[in-house]
């Protein structure tokens, strides 16, 4: 099969066409920009763009089909040609289903803790030796590429994203896969440039619910009231499990796990990820993993990249990097890492980096998220506000937003830096929470700095 991605470099587009690659079907793509890590790992397969930009030219005839991603807009000229030439066009969503069309469908939905959930879930099933295939949207250690596709693999986990398919393809990606088996984490709104109120935010996780295949089942949140309502007033006639966060207690910086077993320590920490967990587990055991199997792999996960990674530790200082940014994720990782280490003062940085984040009518949501930082500090991009075309949120606007007593706001990277280097970081916990990069800002000179101070 003939492939071409028009917006090849997203976090799935990339992985998808190095797991077709890898199948041995002929890929190629285009993209006007591409960073790391997809621009390396394209590069490692021999798939990276030679020039960026759109080339109508490389669309012709031959191709089978063409993805396209969200990236990519209407007015993309390689769109455009494979329109006026009536070519085989889906978006990846689509394609995945398709693909995966005689396969068990296991799909995790959610505001947040899909991708630790996915990431759960496969962690427990190599530690087992139990292969599948799966779609997700971030780095799983101990995994190459995060799209596997086979022909043998009786199930595929889905990572199922309530964003929009694709500019041709303006439905939420998880309304294409009409999960067997499905999860349902967390409700909070976001994406407000698309869904303009919480009730159509709301809206599209009925539809999700309802798509699950007659007889299929949903295991949900029941401590979320927003999931227990859309669950519980569904009419699909599938078999509904509900969780509920297990028993945890923590000690000396340590997380353990009660179970009927005794209690297993775990390297993540948090009730957020007390909760995924215990959604992860009801999964692995519809897929033919035994409860105490399940917490003998369990005990061994590290976390998915950037959800909650430990990036430095030194004499009493600790690192943290989250890919937290809605209201929701900001304030359970900031409670969590609090939580964890109560002692030691917490400094939390959030970068303002999303549509929703950056939107004056959405700023509120944001109120007391930052409650549990000892010490908070708000950053954005003055050239991610141009890029978004929105207008530019004042500093007044955030500082009454957040209602925190000591919160600093920057938009400048070389004056966050220097502000962070000026820090005492003794007995001290330093998270970062950000879907983006500062502005540029290199954290390694953060960390030279605490190691300098000591």
């Amino acid at each position: 099969m003939k492939v071409h991605f028009i917006a090849i470099g997203g976090a799935v587009m990339h992985n998808l066409a190095i797991a077709l690659h890898k199948m041995q079907h002929k890929v190629s793509g285009s993209d006007d920009i591409i960073f790391n890590p997809s621009k390396s790992r394209l590069d490692s397969y021999g798939l990276l763009p030679e020039s960026y930009g759109w080339f109508p030219e490389k669309i012709n005839n031959e191709i089978d089909v063409i993805i396209v991603g969200m990236h990519a807009k209407i007015d993309n000229p390689e769109l455009i040609k494979a329109i006026s030439l009536n070519l085989n066009i889906c978006s990846y969503p689509e394609f995945i289903y398709l693909q995966s069309i005689n396969k068990t469908r296991v799909v995790i939905g959610g505001s947040h803790g899909k991708t630790t959930i996915v990431s759960m879930i496969l962690h427990v099933l190599k530690y087992h030796n139990h292969s599948c295939d799966f779609v997700v949207g971030a780095q799983v250690e101990g995994f190459d590429v995060m799209v596997n596709l086979t022909v043998e693999n009786e199930f595929i986990i889905i990572e199922g994203d309530e964003y929009l398919s694709s500019p041709i393809d303006l439905v939420p990606k998880f309304h294409h896969y009409k999960p067997n088996i499905a999860l349902l984490s967390g409700i909070a709104w976001d994406h407000i440039n698309v869904f303009p109120n919480f009730e159509d935010y709301k809206l599209q996780f009925s539809v999700f619910v309802n798509s699950i295949v007659s007889g299929g089942s949903i295991t949900y949140n029941i401590e979320d009231s927003e999931v227990k309502q859309i669950v519980e007033q569904s009419d699909n006639p599938i078999k509904k499990f509900p969780y509920i966060k297990p028993d945890f207690y923590i000690s000396n910086g340590i997380t353990f796990l009660n179970t009927g077993e005794g209690p297993i320590p775990l390297n993540i920490f948090g009730k957020h990820n007390l909760s995924n967990i215990a959604g992860a587990k009801w999964i692995c055991q519809q897929m033919g993993i035994g409860e105490d199997d399940f917490y003998e792999g369990i005990s061994s996960f590290s976390g998915a990249s950037r959800r909650l990674e430990k990036i430095f530790e030194y004499n009493t200082t600790v690192i943290f990097k989250d890919f937290a940014h809605a209201p929701s994720k900001v304030s359970a990782t900031t409670c969590a890492v609090k939580k964890q280490f109560p002692n030691r003062k917490l400094i939390a940085c959030l970068e303002l980096h999303t549509y929703s984040s950056l939107n004056e009518n959405f700023i509120s949501e944001y109120q007391n998220t930052l409650k549990y930082a000892d010490e908070a500090i708000v950053f954005y991009s003055v050239k991610a506000i141009e890029i978004k075309k929105i207008n530019e949120i004042s500093f007044d606007k955030i500082q009454t937003s957040f209602k925190h007593k000591k919160l600093n706001v920057f938009n400048n990277t070389p004056a966050l830096e220097k502000f962070l280097k000026s820090k005492d970081y003794e007995y001290t916990s330093l998270l970062f929470m950000s879907s983006g990069n500062y502005g540029g800002l290199n954290i390694n000179n953060i960390k030279y700095a605490i190691e300098n101070k000591f």
